[in-house]
């Protein structure tokens, strides 16, 4: 009657077996338990059902318990520190100071406990009553850690987020900015007339249409010019601000792309400096040694005016453009800043040599510089008196002999018309060609809101 029932028992006692050991395999699997562990209890398991421990193996399996209790409380410690160090950093930006008192807290907490674990090592006292409690308790607790490590994570992120698309609604109306303007310098452009010189131009039918189409051919390649100069300029480090505040000090200007105009007027000061235009008129001279003499600047405009100036350079190289052109370039083109741009000092040697460059900035110049010498050969072609005049710093705008080139200025804070702005500085010269004046072309300040 005992085998019979001994042996009904068995069955039981083995399917027993084998679903603890199905459960804690899947533990395994999923990380819940340590795969050693895991054939420990199983082996553990077994033996029980087959015949019960000694005491020596008792107290094995106990302290490989306790150490595997010790571990996971100890990785538990670390992922905690993480987390609380990883609170800390999100408290500082942007500043918190209660978060970052609460993290720091935390922290300290944290390394006291690693801190009595390591002396509970040192000293071998690893005793635990329930080390299967402790261990389950530890993994607990590790995987709260890392949970509390990504949310972290998830704030930091969202926070970038929110940051790169605050940048993205700055730049886009940044950009919006620098197509109104960009529209405004077309609808300038559109409204100023075709630029291009008639071909058919003669000295006897010289007109004011002809100078004035010269002039605006020359502002638009001093502009092509500056553009050029700035990208060079912020390729190399410069700093744009600083360098417009040098030219113009104590001046705010309207636009951040406005200090363009700062640079324009240097260029403009530097390369019409000098220019002067006698009038033939007054001389004592007779009239036809008064016409000669206009002949020969329109002589001189007519031989450069459909020449490549790079062409006309090799070509010419001692004419009276090529001393201009090459003395305007090293007193326009200082050697700190041509150092500073290209690294070297070649093309200032090539120019004072009196070789011709084809590199790009140089071109750009040569085209400027052609331009300016054409006005000046013109200015002085025609038999009326010339002159070339700009307006002072805090002189009051005119419409007959400026234009303006900050439109703000004639608006106040309140969105009321100013109707008296003054003059910040002379971006482009203007010409007086006997009682006809050509407009000078200013930036503007509102006195009110300086």
């Amino acid at each position: 009657m005992d085998s019979v029932k001994q042996s009904s028992a068995t069955p039981s006692k083995i399917r027993l077996a084998r679903t603890f050991a199905k459960v804690l395999h899947i533990r395994a699997l999923t990380g819940i338990a340590p795969d050693d562990g895991v054939r420990k209890i199983e082996m553990k398991l077994n033996d029980h059902l087959k015949s019960p421990f000694s005491d020596d193996e008792d107290e094995f399996v106990r302290d490989r318990a306790v150490e595997e209790a010790f571990l996971a409380k100890l990785f538990a410690g670390i992922s905690a520190v993480k987390a609380a160090y990883a609170e800390l950093q999100f408290a500082q930006c942007p500043y918190d100071a209660d978060g970052i008192q609460s993290a720091d807290q935390m922290l300290v907490l944290e390394l006291k406990n690693l801190s009595e674990l390591k002396q509970c090592y040192l000293k071998k006292q690893l005793d635990m009553k329930s080390p299967e409690k402790t261990l389950v308790l530890a993994e607990i607790q590790e995987q709260k850690s890392l949970l509390q490590t990504y949310e972290i994570m998830s704030k930091k992120l969202d926070s970038q987020l929110k940051l790169k698309d605050s940048e993205i609604t700055f730049l886009e109306e940044k950009l919006a900015d620098v197509d109104t303007d960009n529209n405004l310098l077309q609808k300038r452009l559109k409204s100023s007339g075709h630029l291009g010189m008639p071909e058919d131009i003669h000295f006897s039918g010289l007109s004011l249409n002809h100078f004035v189409t010269c002039f605006k051919q020359t502002v638009n390649s001093v502009r092509g010019f500056v553009r050029l100069l700035i990208n060079e300029m912020e390729s190399a480090g410069w700093d744009l601000e600083a360098a417009a505040r040098s030219i113009e000090p104590g001046l705010v200007f309207w636009k951040q792309n406005h200090k363009c105009f700062a640079f324009e007027s240097f260029v403009c000061k530097e390369i019409f400096d000098g220019f002067s235009y006698p009038n033939f008129s007054i001389q004592e001279e007779s009239l036809p040694e008064q016409k000669e003499r206009r002949r020969l600047f329109f002589d001189r405009f007519m031989e450069l005016k459909s020449v490549r100036p790079a062409d006309y350079l090799a070509w010419k190289p001692k004419s009276a453009f090529a001393m201009f052109c090459r003395a305007k370039y090293l007193r326009l083109i200082h050697p700190k800043m041509e150092a500073s741009l290209f690294d070297n000092l070649d093309q200032r040697n090539l120019v004072n040599s009196g070789d011709c460059l084809e590199t790009p900035f140089f071109l750009a110049f040569a085209e400027m510089a052609k331009r300016i010498w054409l006005l000046h050969c013109l200015a002085l072609s025609f038999d009326r008196e010339v002159s070339i005049f700009q307006v002072t710093r805090g002189a009051r705008f005119s419409e007959v002999y400026m234009d303006s080139l900050s439109d703000e200025a004639f608006l106040l804070s309140d969105g009321t018309p100013e109707t008296d702005p003054h003059v910040a500085f002379t971006v482009v010269p203007g010409f007086r060609i006997g009682k006809t004046v050509v407009q000078c072309q200013v930036y503007l300040i509102n006195p009110a809101c300086t």
